[in-house]
């Protein structure tokens, strides 16, 4: 009796100890809701500062979505915002005071004061509550910063942007992810149009939890000339947060009672 007893309790610790781990694999689930993908050196994008390829979110191709904008800020709409899309990365799990730095070079053919459209990253939590990392807007004031976008969020308290200026580089951006779009310019050079380069940003997390990362861009005003947003280099504390799936603590409590069971009735039989 006790010899089943143990065969069905290991049985039963394998097949939990399997839910475990593939709980743990499923929950590795990077999502893009419109046109997102992986690119190297494009255009007026170079490679990675990482030395290779970048993922991307484009307007092109965007999405509305109940009738928001596929690319709108988290936390909203702010009024104009047409079609875009959204890349969330995978859960991963942050200590308090720990530093989340990525990569990103905000890239559009539109920049006239009628068509300003914008990018942004966000740290989302598990109950979804979204901080605005940073907002990125072209603007047609030549010299002007980009990030923070003009009459959007700024920076979170805990960002820190190198470089800390980010005027444009002007022209039209040749870069496929825009499309047709890919080298023009609407209203011509020195409309606000061009690309950032590469920035770094990186934000000390001040509560500890389990979050998403986010990045997404909108077309303002119509679905022309459109916007994309490079990044890269997602670490917290310099490791790659897809390495950093959060366990389903619960479960493995449980897989590790049982294994103490197996142990214990092993022990009985023996003696």
């Amino acid at each position: 009796m006790k010899l089943l007893n143990m065969k069905k309790l290991a049985t039963l610790m394998g097949l939990l100890t399997m839910l475990v781990f593939g709980l743990a694999g499923n929950a590795k689930a990077d999502t893009c809701l419109g046109n997102c993908g992986t690119l190297g050196a494009n255009g007026v994008v170079t490679a990675s500062p990482q030395g290779g390829d970048y993922q991307w979110v484009s307007t092109n191709l965007g999405v509305v979505v109940g009738g928001i904008s596929g690319g709108a800020l988290p936390t909203g709409e702010i009024g104009s915002e047409t079609n875009g899309s959204t890349f969330t990365t995978s859960p991963f799990a942050a200590a308090v005071n720990d530093s989340l730095k990525f990569y990103f070079n905000y890239v559009t053919s539109d920049g006239t004061s009628s068509f300003i459209e914008y990018g942004w990253a966000a740290l989302i939590d598990s109950l979804n509550v979204a901080t605005i990392l940073f907002t990125a807007r072209t603007n047609p004031t030549a010299g002007a910063d980009t990030v923070p976008g003009f009459g959007l969020p700024g920076l979170a308290p805990g960002v820190t942007l190198t470089p800390p200026t980010t005027p444009i580089i002007p022209g039209g951006p040749a870069w496929s992810p825009l499309g047709g779009s890919s080298g023009a310019c609407f209203g011509g050079v020195g409309a606000g149009c061009g690309y950032t380069d590469w920035i770094e940003s990186t934000y000390v997390i001040p509560t500890a939890g389990t979050y998403t990362l986010a990045f997404g861009v909108t077309n303002w005003g119509d679905t022309a000339f459109d916007t994309g947003l490079a990044f890269d280099g997602a670490t917290v504390n310099d490791v790659p947060i897809e390495t950093q799936i959060p366990e389903p603590s619960s479960l493995i409590l449980l897989s590790t009672g049982l294994l103490g069971g197996v142990r214990y009735l092993r022990s009985k039989r023996r003696g």
